[in-house]
This record gives structure tokens, sequence and C-alpha cells, in this order.
């Protein structure tokens, strides 16, 4: 009788085990599906925060290049036949733009890359005119997708202001792109029956989405708990949440291009995510029916199986930090890049709330860069990047000043504890010490690289918010660059 009592509270006891232990499993294999879903649609989403990174730089780029050429030689040189053959080459050479146009300071059409310009042809209404119209900003603006008086096609204006000699408004260079390049990259993507990819602009206004739904162009998602709730925390992550265009519940990946008002979203519909789990789990809860009336080795097997999976998952993690470690430093430099600066930034303004100690900013843009690069080449002007970070990293001496490549050739130095003319003099000894470095640079007019330096400081609760913090320090760095270059600016008031 005891070894039928010890046998039949073995046996149910095994039972009760396996059947605790694949219960558990399940639980677990949901929570990896879950994970997996939640990895994918991250990196799906920076893959086409990329992608729309590229389209709007390359769509950029002749629009600079315009607006400069306009700058020098006037307005009057938008209507010769040279630009116009500089406009059409242009805009067949980039898949993307679908039109190059050129306003004058009334919206009317001093140049196009189309065959003519239409008779009585005037933007003046148009919303990216208003905006350069009202904002001396050289920065490009973005609009929301509009369909073309031209054409009829749905596209995205991305258009730069231009400014006469004496700095008054002169007009506007537009770039139109073609909201169906963005339609077809989007379909090279697998997101299942009921994913979904959006492209919209920061405010939340929809540019396009994937699959489309009826008058989704123009809509505002910015009441939906992605952009109420994630997006004001970090402009990249993941979250599962409910569509507020289809009430669809997703796991979705976002990010804020860095360069651009735009966010691009990936979701993944969670039913279909563990529609495979779920047959899974049906499979396993068959199984276990016959494996409670088998021998202990099932249970020995699965036991050491899942401890197994344990030990790989730990892996993953500790690997998973190391990444983490790496995504903080700039490859190029080693100088810290924008995302590390962007948290480091986010603990000073914890909440939203102001700064607690005295705070300063350095902006730094290596002047005439572009010029470098072309006549030296880009191997070359990697190379001038390093250097110029190797000044800056040698000038610092204190532990908590972090130097940061912010983007391109632009860098910056974070001072806390540090006043506004303490990171003046900082930014005066950065500023020779590259002069010193003597690299030949032929386009600059000093025959050596040189850089342009804004700064900011505030005090202790003096700086409200953090893009307050950036923006004053970049206007500086926008003043130094307008009086001339190779220049500190302190950033006033007045």
């Amino acid at each position: 009788m005891p070894v039928l009592w010890l046998t039949g509270f073995f046996t149910v006891l095994v039972c009760f085990s396996i059947t605790s232990i694949t219960l558990w499993q399940l639980r677990q294999s949901r929570a990896h599906e879950l994970d997996i879903a939640e990895i994918n649609a991250a990196n799906l989403s920076r893959s086409m925060a990329q992608q729309a990174d590229d389209t709007f730089d390359q769509a950029d780029i002749p629009v600079v290049g315009i607006v400069e050429r306009l700058s020098y030689d006037g307005l009057g040189a938008a209507s010769s036949s040279r630009m116009h053959d500089y406009l059409r080459a242009t805009a067949a050479s980039v898949e993307q733009i679908q039109g190059l146009f050129i306003y004058d300071k009334d919206g009317n059409w001093a140049g196009t890359s189309m065959n003519h310009i239409p008779s009585d042809a005037n933007n003046a209404d148009r919303e990216y005119f208003q905006f350069h119209k009202a904002i001396d900003s050289t920065l490009p603006h973005i609009g929301q997708a509009i369909r073309s008086r031209s054409t009829g096609d749905w596209i995205i204006p991305l258009s730069r202001r231009v400014n006469d000699s004496a700095g008054h408004f002169a007009g506007v260079v537009l770039a139109t792109i073609d909201l169906s390049y963005f339609d077809r990259f989007f379909d090279r993507f697998d997101i299942g029956h009921r994913g979904v990819i959006t492209l919209a602009l920061a405010d939340g206004t929809v540019l396009t989405r994937r699959p489309a739904l009826e008058n989704v162009r123009g809509a505002s998602i910015a009441d939906g708990e992605l952009f109420r709730t994630y997006l004001k925390e970090h402009y990249e992550g993941t979250a599962t949440v409910r569509s507020i265009l289809d009430h669809q519940l997703r796991i979705y990946g976002y990010k804020r291009l860095d360069r651009y008002p735009l966010v691009v979203m990936a979701g993944l519909s969670e039913e279909e995510v563990l529609d495979e789990w779920r047959q899974y789990a049906w499979r396993s809860l068959a199984i276990i029916v016959c494996v409670v009336v088998a021998n202990l080795l099932f249970g020995v097997l699965l036991f050491q199986q899942i401890r197994f999976g344990l030990n790989a998952e730990s892996q993953l993690r500790i690997a998973s930090h190391s990444l983490e470690k790496l995504a903080l430093q700039d490859g190029l430099t080693g100088l810290a890049n924008r995302r590390h600066f962007q948290e480091i930034l986010g603990l000073e303004f914890a909440n939203g709330g102001p700064n607690l100690h005295p705070l300063s900013l350095i902006m730094i843009d290596i002047d005439f860069f572009k010029s470098y690069n072309d006549n030296y080449g880009h191997v070359a002007g990697d190379k001038c990047i390093v250097a110029v970070a190797e000044c800056i990293r040698s000038n610092l001496n204190r532990t908590g000043d972090l130097a940061v490549r912010y983007g391109g050739e632009e860098m910056a130095v974070f001072l806390p504890y540090s006043e506004a003319q303490g990171a003046y003099a900082l930014a005066e000894k950065i500023r020779v010490a590259v002069l010193t470095r003597g690299l030949e640079h032929q386009g600059n007019p000093g025959g050596v690289v040189s850089i342009s330096l804004g700064v900011y400081g505030c005090a202790a609760q003096a700086c409200p918010t953090m893009e307050t913090f950036i923006e004053r320090a970049d206007a500086a760095l926008y003043r130094a660059k307008h009086e001339g270059r190779n220049r500190t600016v302190l950033w006033q008031e007045a």
C-alpha cells in the first residue's frame, strides 16, 4: 500500500508538474512572440525613417542649390533657359521629385521644371508660401499632402525661403515629392493583412497610409494614444495601442525623423502576431494529454529544454544590453551620439520641468564643409570631422561635460553646472585649437579649416524647456555663421 500510494502521488505530481510547466511555457512563448513583434515593428519603423530621411534629403539638396544660386544671382535668374534646363535635369534625375518650382515674392511662377509656365499661375495661397513669407527661416519646410494643380497627383511639398541681398523675402523654391513613391516603398514590406504603415507630420496630420482608408490623407491622428502619450515622451520606441482610425489593436514601432518634422509608424496586428501561437497552444494542450500518461523521461527532457530556453533568453538580454550601450556612441568620432545627448538632456529637464542648476550648451559647425567635401572628397571630410572632434575632446576636462556629434558636421558640447561666460571661454579655446590644427581648406577664406560656435547658458530655473535650451544655442550658431563664420557668439535676449 505505501508503494501504491507513493506511486499514485508521484504520478499525480508528475502530471501536475508537466501541466504547470507547459502552461507557463505557453505564457512565456506568448510574451516572446509579442517581444519579437515589437522588435520587428521597431526595425521596420527605423528602416522607413531612414528611407524617409534619405528621400527628403535627396529632394532638399537641389532645393538648397537653387536657393544659393538665386541668393547670388538674384531671382531674375529663375526665368533663364539655363535655370530651366537645370530644373528639368535635376527633377528627372531624382526619382521621388515630381517637379521643381520657383516663385517670386508675390507667388507668381518664376521658374519650373515643367515644359512651360501656365498663364496667370500663382501659388501665393499655398500653405508653404504663406509660411515662408511670414517666417524668416533658412530651414526646409514640409507641408501636408496636397493635390498638385499642374498634374492633379498627390504630392508632399518641400520648400525653402529665398531672401534678397538685403535679407528680405524674395520668393520660394519648391520641390514636390510624389506621394506614390512612398506607396511603392511601403508595398515592399510584409505587414500582414491587418498591419499598417503610416507617414505623418509631427503634428499628427497623415500624409500617406498603407492600407489606404477613405479620406485618410490630411486627417489628424494627434488625439490617438500614440501621439498623445508615447511620442510626447520619446521620439522613438514601441507601443501596443488601438488605432484611432480603424480601432485595431496593434503593436507599433514609431520614430520621429531627426532632421524633418515627420513621424513614421509601423503597426502589426496583435491578433495576427498571435495566430501561430494560438495554434501552437492548442497543439501543446493536446500533447499534454498524451504526455501525462507517458514516462518520466519526457518530463525530464521537457524540463531541460525549458532551462535551455531560459539560458538562451538571458544571453539574448545581455547581448541586447551591450548593443544598447554601443548605440549611444558615434561610430566615426567616438563622441556621444544624438540619442545619448537627448537622453542626458531628458534627465536635466525631467518631466518637462525647468533646469535645477546652471546649464550651458555649445553648438559647433564646420565652416564651408560642403565645399571641403567637394574639394577633398568624403573620406577627407570624415577625417576633418574626426580632427575637429579631437580638438573638442582635448579641451574638455570635467567629468560631467559631454561632447556630441549632433549630425553631419555639426557637433555640440553640453556643460552641466557651467555658466555662460565659462562656456564662452571654452568655446573660444576649441575654436583656436581647430585653427591651430591648420587643416588645409581652400574653400575657406582663411585657407584652413575653421568652425563657428554658438553658446547659450542659463542659470537654475532660467531655461523653461529642453527645446528652448537647444534652440537658443542653435540660434547663436546661426548668428555666428551669419556674421562671417570662424567666430563664437553668445546668445543674448536682444
